[in-house]
């Protein structure tokens, strides 16, 4: 499989109704009795979703629209629930999409300009400062799934933050994926090296002095999680399975690391 060559200084690839999508998403979600709440955003509330289990072995947070040119993190999130195979005994977490607006405008960042998977240190968004009241109110999380793309790319890759040594479900996700996308074979991606698709960047939150959810996840909720990377210059009905794929894998290994 080849990359379509369309990117070219940014993203130009397909895009989705995010307003269609959501209301889908909502459908899906109601259909199988998901509880559904409003993160509180003034003129544009953003919407959560929770599935609870009376005996839960684990906790999984799954997130996704953060970035308003990655169309793939939303479809995967409508094709998730609508498959609704998830584990019997798992409780979830989810934000199918944190940047609407930003879907609507075709934009990393959202109408004031800013990248919100760059402002959870700080909080100058008012949908960051929403979401991340809404995260103090969970519970914490055995594993955290954010989704992504990147339109520069070679393939699928992914971040681990695991400072806990716990046992990884980085392999068997790079393994499930390669089977529908390739993975990016590159030594170093954005900056940080790489092994097969692999990336484990430092965990220290003095190293980044603008964090990303995943970061904020990390100092807050849980000692596990992933940024699922689809490489944005592929179909996007690839990028999608890569993502619903990755995250399929996660849950399946969740019984290694997920207490007893």
């Amino acid at each position: 499989m080849q990359r379509l060559g369309q990117n070219q200084g940014g993203y130009r690839g397909e895009r989705i109704d995010i307003d269609v999508v959501l209301a889908a998403i909502r459908s899906e979600a109601r259909r199988y009795g998901w509880e559904e709440e409003t993160l509180s955003v003034e003129a544009r509330p953003v919407l959560a979703l929770r599935r609870h289990h009376r005996a839960a072995r684990a906790n999984v947070y799954l997130s996704s629209g953060i970035h308003g040119d990655e169309p793939a993190g939303p479809l995967a999130i409508r094709h998730l629930l609508a498959a609704n195979a998830w584990p019997e005994d798992v409780a979830l977490w989810v934000c199918p999409c944190l940047n609407a607006e930003g879907f609507r405008r075709n934009s990393r960042e959202d109408e004031h300009g800013i990248d919100l998977n760059r402002d959870y240190r700080h909080l100058t968004s008012e949908i960051v400062r929403a979401h991340v009241r809404w995260l103090e109110k969970t519970p914490a999380f055995d594993v955290a799934l954010c989704l992504h793309e990147d339109w520069e790319a070679h393939g699928f890759y992914l971040y681990e933050l695991n400072p806990n040594g716990r046992p990884s479900l980085a392999d068997a996700i790079i393994r499930r994926v390669a089977a529908v996308c390739p993975i990016d074979p590159s030594p170093v991606i954005e900056g940080r090296e790489a092994q097969g698709g692999i990336i484990r960047p430092s965990p220290d939150p003095a190293s980044r002095p603008q964090w990303p959810e995943a970061f904020y996840l990390l100092q807050n909720k849980t000692r596990l999680s992933y940024t699922l990377e689809a490489p944005s210059d592929f179909p996007l009905a690839t990028r999608v399975h890569a993502l619903v794929e990755g995250v399929t894998a996660a849950l399946r290994e969740l019984p290694r690391v997920a207490p007893a």
